[in-house]
Parts: structure tokens; C-alpha cells; sequence
């Protein structure tokens, strides 16, 4: 037995709710454990209710509903705890549940929330009943709402009747003066029919005329094209032989030019390096001047000069980039470069396009840094349109043509240059070394161009 603030027992709490809480006490059961929440501390609240303790009375009914209504049924302390703050604000109501008489003029769910929550004696009845009631009152309300829509609907169906009667006399009206006018319309037909017939007989009597007339002027055409072919084939042909002797005359005068442009341009640039080399020579082996200069008959002690087995010790291995180094430093040196051969060797992971970015960038650094001439050889033989790219300074870009190798290229720039300049082509492919070893030129590994350019 608990007993209430009112001082008389209470024997509702072995009562037992045989169907679920409606969903109207519910609502009002979750408020009013909403509203006496804040009223109790902490510690006198369920532990799982606690985190909810610091929420307003709407944000607790809203989040924390189930959690309420749960320790609400199932702790019965914590429901003496709302019980009593829900005296406090309801004496009224709830004086009448401890008596046995529930106000008359209350609202149905109040009474059944409060009834719900205090649990008098006959508390099962009062939830029933206000369940009952708000059942009751949802279906005469809907009720309500069918048939206002049922008179709406009535309303609007009679409208459309009226507008479908008035758009029925409406069409028939249009139908009549669509009638009158198809009336006039056949009338005009015929008189324009009549019309056609004579127009077709002019017609049929003109084109006789201009079929005779068509045919004279067959003949006088006929005439002038016969003239017209003649004169068009003697001027075709002087025109051809024109052509044939102009092409000629331009490719005498091209392979006169070609010719002596490359040779100028062979012989200039051998020249140069003649003169270069021998001027590195000179600074290399520390030559003296032909002539003797008065400082030269002075008595000293002058230093050691290098020897043959000195110049040998400072010799390289093959595979050491300061050989790269030595050769680029030779007068008019010409670094060929295979290009997709260094790439693959260096970082055959990244795509294609990066990797000639990567290798054309390191290579313009080492003519800024060596001042040789640079190309770079790809091979563009399955390319399905050219490559566009911006070459960076001092490094030349081509890519092979249409059935012939990066390999062939490379030969072919090989062979271009004049005897005795330096090339040094770079390159792991050993028939491309070989070939251009043949043709005068220094083969250097790709690993080895690869090291220096790292």
C-alpha cells in the first residue's frame, strides 16, 4: 500500500492495464513526467534518465519519451516522485482521483493521464475510458472532415456540370458557324477548281512552247560546250607544262640551296670545333706560347709539370657520370639523348607523358649548366596525333615519324654531323651504341646519364 498526500489509501496499484496505453494519456503521461522532472535531483532520478537531466521539458518529451514512460512503469518510487509534484501543481485534479470523483467538467486524457500516473483505486477504468472517449472523438472528427470533403466535392461537381453545360452550348454555337463557313468554303472551292482547269490548259499550251523552245537552245549549247572543251584542254595541258617546268626550275633552285646551306653549315661547325679543341687542348696540356717572352729568361724555380701516368690516375670508369661530364665538356659538344630508353630505365612506373616531362626538365638544367647542344629522341611511331609540347630552352624535341624507330632517328642524327665534332649519345639499347660507335660517335649508358641528371 503507498499512501497519498490525501491521507486515504490506495489500493489501485495491484490493478493491471490489459491493452496498451492509448496513444492521447500517453502524450499526456509524458508531458507531466516532462513537467516534474526538473524538480528532482539527480540522484532521485533513474539512472537512465539521468543524462536527460539538464533538457527542458520539451526537448525531454521529445528525446526521452520512451525512457520516461518506461521508468515510469517499472519503478514505482519514481512514480510516487511525479505523483507528488503533480499534486503540487494539480490539487484540484488530483484531490478529486483520491476521492473517487473525477471532475466532470476535466479533460478525459488529463484525468486518465493523472489517474495513469497516481494509480487510484479504478485507474485501469479511467485510462479505458479516456481511451475510449479519445477514440470516440477521433472518429466523429474524421467523421467531420468526410463529410465536409463530401459536400466540397458535391460542390465542385456541380460547377463542373455547369461548366460543361455552358462549354457543350459554347462548341455547338461554334459548330454551326464552323458549318456556315465549311459551306462558303466548298463554294469557293469550286470556283477556284474551275479556275485550275483553264490555268492547266494555258499551262499545258506554254509548255509545248517551251519545250520547242528548250530544245533550240539544247542545240546552241551543245555548240558551246563542244567549243568550251576544246579551248578548256589546250589550256589544261599548257598549264600542266607550266606547272612540270616551275617545279622543276623550284627543285633545281631548293637542292642548289639545300646543298650549299648544309655543306656551309657542316663546314662552319667543323670548323668551330677545330678551333675549340684546339684552343681546350692548348689550356689542357698547358702548352707554351710560340714565342719566347722576355719573362721567360729569367732564372727561377718553376713548378713540376704534369706527366703521363699523372693524366692516368685521373681517369674515370665507365660507369661514373663525371666521363658525362668530361665529354660535355669538349668544344661543340652534342648530347643525343634516346629518350624513352632513360625514362624506362630511370622511372618506368610514372605515365608516358610525365615521363618526358621529368627527363626534358633535367636535361635543360644540364645545358644550362654544361652549354651543349641537347636533343631528345622519342619514339612517336604509334603516336595517333603529335604530342603537344612546349620544349624548355636548349633542349631540341623530336619524335620519329611513321615506320621509322627512335632507333633509326638517332643514326640518322648520327650521320648528320660533320667528322671529328663530339656526340655523345646516351642510351642502354646495345644495337643503337653500336651503331653510332660506328658512326663516330661516343655511346654513354642511360644509368650513367641518369646518375649525372640526379
Amino acid at each position: 500500500m503507498v499512501e497519498t498526500t490525501g491521507g486515504g489509501p490506495q489500493d489501485g496499484a495491484a490493478e493491471v492495464l490489459d491493452r496498451p496505453l492509448p496513444d492521447g494519456v500517453r502524450r499526456r503521461v509524458v508531458q507531466i513526467v516532462a513537467d516534474g522532472f526538473g524538480g528532482l535531483t539527480v540522484a532521485e532520478l533513474p539512472a537512465q534518465l539521468r543524462q536527460y537531466a539538464r533538457f527542458t521539458p520539451t526537448r525531454r518529451a521529445k528525446f526521452a519519451g520512451n525512457a520516461m514512460a518506461a521508468a515510469l512503469e517499472t519503478d514505482p518510487l519514481f512514480r510516487q516522485r511525479i505523483g507528488e509534484k503533480l499534486r503540487e501543481t494539480e490539487p484540484e485534479l488530483t484531490g478529486a482521483l483520491d476521492s473517487g470523483s473525477p471532475p466532470p467538467a476535466a479533460d478525459p486524457l488529463d484525468v486518465a493521464a493523472a489517474a495513469y500516473v497516481l494509480r487510484p483505486p479504478g485507474w485501469v477504468k479511467l485510462v479505458t475510458a479516456a481511451g475510449e472517449e479519445a477514440q470516440r472523438a477521433d472518429a466523429e472528427r474524421a467523421d467531420e472532415e468526410t463529410r465536409a470533403e463530401l459536400e466540397r466535392l458535391r460542390a465542385e461537381l456541380d460547377r463542373a456540370r455547369d461548366h460543361t453545360r455552358a462549354e457543350t452550348e459554347r462548341l455547338r454555337a461554334e459548330l454551326d458557324a464552323a458549318k456556315k463557313e465549311t459551306d462558303s468554303l466548298h463554294r469557293k472551292l469550286r470556283s477556284a477548281l474551275a479556275d485550275v482547269k483553264r490555268g492547266e490548259a494555258a499551262l499545258r499550251k506554254l509548255r509545248g512552247d517551251l519545250r520547242k523552245l528548250r530544245g533550240e537552245m539544247e542545240a546552241v549549247r551543245a555548240e558551246g560546250q563542244t567549243q568550251v572543251s576544246a579551248a578548256e584542254s589546250e589550256t589544261r595541258r599548257l598549264k600542266a607544262r607550266l606547272g612540270e617546268t616551275e617545279a622543276a626550275l623550284e627543285a633545281a633552285r631548293r637542292a642548289a640551296r639545300e646543298g650549299r646551306s648544309v655543306e656551309d653549315m657542316r663546314v662552319r661547325l667543323l670548323l668551330d670545333t677545330v678551333l675549340d679543341a684546339a684552343q681546350g687542348l692548348r689550356r689542357e696540356l698547358a702548352l707554351p706560347p710560340v714565342s719566347v717572352r722576355p719573362a721567360e729568361t729569367v732564372d727561377a724555380v718553376e713548378p713540376g709539370r704534369m706527366t703521363p701516368k699523372d693524366i692516368a690516375a685521373r681517369a674515370l670508369s665507365e660507369d661514373d657520370p663525371g666521363v658525362l661530364d668530361q665529354l660535355l665538356a669538349l668544344p661543340q659538344a652534342h648530347l643525343v639523348v634516346d629518350g624513352y630508353n632513360v625514362t624506362k630505365t630511370g622511372y618506368p612506373q610514372m605515365p608516358l607523358e610525365k615521363q618526358r616531362l621529368r627527363l626534358l626538365g633535367q636535361l635543360a638544367q644540364l645545358a644550362a649548366q654544361t652549354g651543349a647542344e641537347v636533343t631528345c629522341v622519342f619514339d612517336g611511331a604509334e603516336l595517333a596525333a603529335p604530342v603537344l609540347l612546349a620544349p624548355p630552352r636548349g633542349v631540341r624535341v623530336l619524335f620519329s615519324k611513321p615506320g621509322v624507330t627512335a632507333d633509326e632517328l638517332i643514326r640518322q642524327l648520327v650521320r648528320a654531323e660533320p667528322p671529328g665534332r663530339p656526340v655523345i649519345v646516351a642510351s642502354t639499347d646495345r644495337e643503337v651504341a653500336d651503331g653510332v660507335a660506328r658512326a663516330g660517335a661516343r655511346p654513354v649508358a642511360s644509368a650513367v646519364l641518369l646518375k649525372r641528371l640526379s
